[in-house]
C-alpha cells in the first residue's frame, strides 16, 4: 500500500472513531466533524480524481444523504446521522457507498435488536421465559405477577452513527485490502 493511501486511511480511521465515540457516549454528531469531514472529503476527491473524482464524490454524497432523508423527516433518524452519511458518501464515492449503506444497515439492525433485548429482558424475565418453555407445571400467570416492574422509558435510541462508522471502516478496509 502506498504511503499516501496509508496516511489517508489513518486519518479517515481516526475521524470515524471520533464520530462513533461521540455518537455512542454523547448521542451527538458535532457539525464540526460531519460538515468539516464533508468538506475535506470533497477536496480530497477533487485533488485525487479531478472532475471525475468530484462527480463520483457528489453521487456518493447524494446517495448517502437520500438514504436517511425519509427516516429523518419521519423523526426516526437524527440530522447528525444524515450529515454523517452524506459526508461518508462524499468520501467513498458512488460504488463504495452502496456497501457502506448495506453494512451500516445490518450493523444498525443488530444494534437495535441488542438494545431492545437488553432493555426488555432482565434476569427475572429470562428465568420466567425459560420456566414457561421448559417447566410444564410452572404457573405462568402467577410467575408473571411475581416479576418486578420494568424500569424502561418509551424512547429507545440506537447510536446509528456508530453503525455508520463501523460499516464505513469495514467497507474501506475491504476495498483496500481484500478487493484490491
Amino acid at each position: 500500500m502506498p504511503l499516501p493511501t496509508l496516511v489517508i486511511f489513518s486519518f479517515v480511521s481516526i475521524w470515524l472513531a471520533v464520530l462513533g465515540w461521540n455518537e455512542y457516549y454523547y448521542g451527538r454528531l458535532p457539525n464540526v466533524l460531519t460538515l468539516g469531514g464533508a468538506v475535506v472529503a470533497l477536496i480530497l476527491n477533487i485533488c485525487l480524481g479531478g472532475w471525475g473524482g468530484l462527480l463520483n464524490s457528489l453521487w456518493g454524497g447524494l446517495l448517502g444523504f437520500l438514504f436517511l432523508l425519509i427516516p429523518f423527516l419521519l423523526r426516526s433518524a437524527g440530522a447528525g446521522d444524515v450529515k454523517m452519511l452524506a459526508a461518508v458518501g462524499l468520501l467513498v464515492g458512488y460504488p463504495l457507498i452502496l456497501y457502506v449503506l448495506t453494512l451500516s444497515s445490518v450493523i444498525g439492525m443488530v444494534m437495535a435488536i441488542w438494545v431492545i433485548l437488553t432493555r426488555r429482558l432482565d434476569a427475572p424475565r429470562v428465568l420466567h421465559l425459560l420456566k414457561c418453555c421448559f417447566c410444564y407445571h410452572y404457573d405462568r400467570v402467577e410467575g408473571r405477577k411475581s416479576l418486578p416492574p420494568r424500569n424502561e422509558s418509551n424512547a429507545i435510541s440506537v447510536p446509528f452513527g456508530l453503525a455508520i462508522s463501523i460499516g464505513t471502516w469495514l467497507s474501506i478496509v475491504h476495498s483496500l485490502f481484500v478487493h484490491a
